[in-house]
């Protein structure tokens, strides 16, 4: 049966916006709600950290340690969207609307594939998995349930960051935020009656997790079952080709790897932390809920602009692709500075709000966080590289850049401190402060060498 693919007049009016608007302009448009919208995610995970520190100061550790895992394992529906999205975004560049709606159909079922057997694979080895990867009996025996609950989330989540994904490539920001913005205020709202009205525990922490994104996928089906539209499902576009499935999967797999490995390192890095005290643990992951008010936008603006210069590849304007960069670039380096001076001024007033009423914890946040904050200003730099060689489809260089921050910079670095220095729980920050700034320096070396080459092959 032939494939009938056809755009919406809004996604004919962006594509037209993409290939031709000023780009400050496209940059803005796009990227700005998903700005916000990776903003007010950190909020609300600050919310759901608070949230647990109220049941326990072993919760918050438990959350922190085992959202390791959890992004581990999401890595790889994660990884797989964002690789295959860049393809699609290629292709309707191109204008090749046919080769966009196979690849969206069958990045569906190819999602959907992974997660059944993730969760037929781990689910009934659950408290096995968690000892397997190194984590403290004291959390496994808070957690443990908790973490299963969210193995049958992750298939939910799959299946939505494929719809988001494929929405990111169609432009639709703004429809993403208030889907986005939809789920996180249920899960606040349902967490917050579990845990201060019914007085519940993790677990129900984690099925308010549930709830909200299986409201978020029947958003997802509603909008995605449109037969005719190039980016609607249709069994019928789903396809086994070479030229369909292979570059998605050739853009995905280093995602993939890269998402999965580094936050197999961070898990390292949190058995590390264990070293100074559970409590540490829970002080590392708070402080990165901190930096994520700073880091989040930055990354809103990275995955809009990736799909920008993926567009504008696949039209050939190949100026308007570094053009982009050097955009986001901009907006980047401002928001690091203005909102991580902000959250400096106020640390100890954050850290208040985590602590449990603990001075000792208190200091733990402050000290890690202190030392976290110097990556600011970096990181954005580093989150428009990362959106420069995503849509150039270069991931195998987004995997080595993300996979030396957390294997090169970071775990050695840490296990020297520790064995060779006598810095004690300061070490903790010390480590996030280096591996964050030298990331960083080594990615503004591969971004120098990839648009010197990119300009001699396309624009010179």
């Amino acid at each position: 049966m032939e494939v009938k693919a056809k755009l919406t007049s809004k996604d004919e009016k962006f594509l037209e916006m993409s290939l031709n608007e000023k780009m400050w302009k496209v940059v803005l448009h796009v990227g700005t709600p998903l700005a916000f919208y990776h903003l007010l995610s950190g909020i609300f995970s600050i919310l759901d950290t608070m949230m647990a520190a109220h049941i326990s100061k072993e919760s918050v550790s438990a959350v922190a340690y085992l959202s390791q895992l959890q992004l581990l394992l999401s890595a790889l529906g994660g990884g797989l969207a964002v690789g295959a999205s860049i393809q699609i975004s290629r292709a309707f560049g191109k204008g090749d609307f046919v080769m966009v709606k196979k690849r969206v159909s069958s990045l569906y079922i190819m999602c959907l594939s992974l997660g059944i057997f993730m969760l037929v694979g781990i689910l009934p080895f659950t408290g096995k998995f968690l000892k397997l990867a190194g984590t403290p009996d004291a959390l496994i025996a808070v957690g443990t349930n908790y973490f299963a609950v969210q193995l049958i989330t992750l298939v939910f989540t799959f299946l939505n960051n494929v719809y988001i994904a494929v929405e990111r490539a169609r432009g639709n920001a703004k429809l993403i935020f208030r889907l986005n913005f939809m789920v996180i205020v249920t899960k606040l709202v349902l967490t917050a009656y579990f845990v201060y009205i019914i007085k519940g525990d993790l677990v129900m922490i984690a099925i308010a997790s549930l709830i909200s994104q299986f409201l978020l996928l029947i958003f997802a089906i509603k909008n995605s079952l449109k037969a005719e539209q190039a980016f609607g499902f249709s069994l019928n576009a789903v396809s086994k080709e070479k030229e369909v499935v292979m570059p998605m999967i050739s853009s995905g797999l280093p995602v993939i790897a890269q998402k999965s490995l580094f936050a197999f390192g961070k898990a390292i890095v949190n058995s590390m932390c264990t070293v100074y005290g559970d409590l540490m643990v829970g002080a590392m992951g708070v402080s990165n809920n901190l930096g994520g008010i700073t880091t989040n936008p930055q990354n809103g603006y990275e995955d809009g602009t990736a799909s920008i210069i993926s567009q504008n590849l696949g039209a050939k304007k190949y100026q308007r692709v570094l053009d982009a960069f050097y955009a986001t670039l901009i907006i980047n380096v401002i928001i690091g500075a203005v909102i991580s001076a902000l959250e400096m001024w106020q640390v100890d007033a954050l850290a208040s709000l985590f602590d449990s009423g603990s001075p000792e914890f208190h200091e733990m946040i402050v000290m890690v966080y202190r030392f976290e904050v110097i990556g600011a200003v970096p990181l954005g730099i580093n989150a428009a590289v990362m959106a420069l060689l995503y849509g150039l489809g270069k991931t195998k260089l987004n995997m080595v850049i993300n996979l030396s921050r957390v294997f090169l910079f970071r775990i050695p670095v840490f296990w020297f401190l520790q064995n060779f220095t006598n810095f004690g729980q300061l070490t903790a920050g010390i480590v996030m402060m280096i591996s964050n700034v030298a990331v960083t320096i080594m990615s503004i070396i591969i971004a120098i060498i990839v648009i010197r080459n990119f300009k001699k092959e396309y624009i010179y």
